[in-house]
């Protein structure tokens, strides 16, 4: 039984659980709807804040600017985190204008003002001139609460929602075989993408788009909708699983075929046994791996169930981030609205590896090798060449976002027509209505 199936859930394939509401073109360009996102649900769910490796010491922090909010969180010296907004108390200056930084706290450039890493004011500049007596000790940073889950720091400016794990219910439990906490970050790339932040949770939430805009993923997933399992969860959340073997839309579905034949290959398989029967390799790929893992170095194999050895597991979490896990790694993908533009967003991918005992680096875009990688960032369109994902499904994603945002704009556009496999594309609108009409 998947694990899925422990918790409470919608068929994510059947329209008719669904209210119908439209999705119309003004919820991706239009300012006023903008606002609207911001006052009632970007102020009231949780965001990822940070990578825990990029805290070492206490007193190291990490900023995360949202809109037009800055928060910073930091490293205790009790190991915990905690979060503030970055905003000094004395005359509303922001504290720090870099994306990380370490020390003993922060300190404002305007009148000198020092806020130890617990928040609270240290040092004022002539303290004895304060009508209410030395601020120094009686005036902290404004806290914003702080958890974490996955090896990532959240935080929420909301005071009334549930708790980190019970906000993201059911994902903790989808990702129990999979530990991301010992996970290190090889890819982290921010992209500048003239669409609107919803372009991705739309796109992440089917798999119809794959025949056309990612055909050479044929020949390694099965993206038919009666092969794959998809749930909807009453908080937003949304969950997908696709098998890992030759799709029947590939060019010759029964062959085996770059790169399939080296997954099998390097698990000891021949290939050619598999000729005219190709979609047999999953299964027998998922029994080489059972046997052979603790001797490959793969220790982060035990806990995993056989579909995870082989599978496709998406995982869509309201509203801007997806994880996709595979039997090596997780994909990280967030979308974050631009600070004023409606038509513009940033695109952010990590690729999360498991480190593989006797092996130096990660296959992934590269290979990578294990260890926190630089922030990397690039502007879609500015003919900027990333060569090792120029030819990705990424890049494809990005190209049709761009030219969806423009069709979004026309009188010609009224609503969606929606397969029932996109139906989670819907429910994340209805979610999202939820929200800003007061129902959430």
């Amino acid at each position: 039984m998947s694990t899925a199936l422990k918790h409470d859930y919608i068929d994510g394939s059947n329209a008719q659980a669904l209210r119908g509401d439209p999705i119309t073109g003004d919820r991706y360009w239009d300012p006023a709807f903008m606002a609207k996102e911001w006052e009632h649900m970007w102020t009231r769910i949780w965001h990822i804040g940070a990578w825990k490796a990029q805290f070492e010491e206490p007193g190291d922090y990490v900023v995360h600017n949202f809109l037009n909010e800055s928060v910073v969180i930091m490293l205790q010296e009790d190991g915990s985190y905690r979060a503030f907004y970055n905003t000094c108390q004395h005359r509303a200056n922001r504290l720090t204008w870099a994306g990380e930084g370490a020390g003993d706290g922060l300190t404002c450039s305007y009148h000198g003002w020092h806020f130890g890493i617990d928040g609270v004011l240290e040092h004022a500049q002539d303290p004895d001139d304060f009508e209410g007596g030395d601020p120094c000790g009686q005036v902290s940073l404004v806290e914003v609460r702080c958890e974490s889950w996955g090896g990532m720091v959240w935080y929420t400016m909301a005071d009334d929602i549930a708790p980190l794990m019970a906000w993201l219910d059911p994902i903790p439990d989808l990702f129990a075989n999979r530990d991301l906490e010992t996970h290190v970050r090889v890819l982290w790339r921010t992209f500048e993408v003239d669409a609107n932040w919803k372009f991705a949770s739309d796109n992440f939430n089917e798999s119809y788009h794959l025949p056309t805009v990612h055909p050479e993923l044929a020949t390694t997933t099965d993206e038919d909708y009666k092969n794959t399992l998809f749930y909807m969860y009453p908080n937003g959340h949304n969950f997908m699983i696709e098998q890992g073997q030759p799709s029947l839309r590939a060019k010759k579905p029964n062959e085996v075929e770059p790169p399939f034949d080296a997954f099998l290959a390097d698990w000891g398989l021949d290939p050619a046994d598999f000729a005219g029967r190709s979609r047999d390799g999953r299964v027998a790929l998922q029994q080489q791996k059972r046997k052979l893992w603790k001797e490959k170095g793969y220790r982060h194999y035990e806990k995993m169930t056989d579909g995870e050895l082989t599978d496709f597991y998406h995982h869509t979490l309201f509203p801007n981030v997806t994880m996709t896990g595979n039997a090596d790694g997780t994909h990280m993908f967030r979308t974050e609205p631009h600070p004023t533009d409606p038509n513009k967003c940033t695109f952010d991918y990590w690729f999360l590896a498991p480190i593989v005992e006797g092996e130096e680096a990660a296959s992934i875009a590269g290979p990578r090798p294990y260890e926190e990688v630089p922030h990397e960032h690039f502007v879609y369109g500015s003919g900027a060449v990333i060569d090792d994902m120029m030819d990705s499904f990424l890049i494809q994603d990005l190209g049709v976002a761009v030219g969806q945002q423009m069709g979004l704009k026309s009188r010609g556009y009224r609503d969606a027509i929606l397969s029932g496999q996109e139906s989670r594309v819907r429910r994340f609108h209805e979610v999202l209505n939820d929200y800003l009409e007061g129902r959430r």
